[in-house]
């Protein structure tokens, strides 16, 4: 989820079309959320880790 953030932010940034870094940012901020939420050991959705 955050690579395929990074690689629409770019592309967005690239050809300038906004609807694309926005939707990019928010897959990267919503994955960075889960990933330090799994590391910390807390439970998301059921599951121990998330990837």
């Amino acid at each position: 989820m955050i690579i395929l953030g990074i690689i629409l932010l770019v592309i967005g940034l690239l050809v300038p079309m906004h609807l694309l870094v926005i939707i990019g940012g928010v897959l990267v901020v919503v994955g960075l959320i889960l990933a330090i939420l799994g590391a910390s050991g807390r439970a998301i959705g059921g599951r121990k880790h998330y990837w």
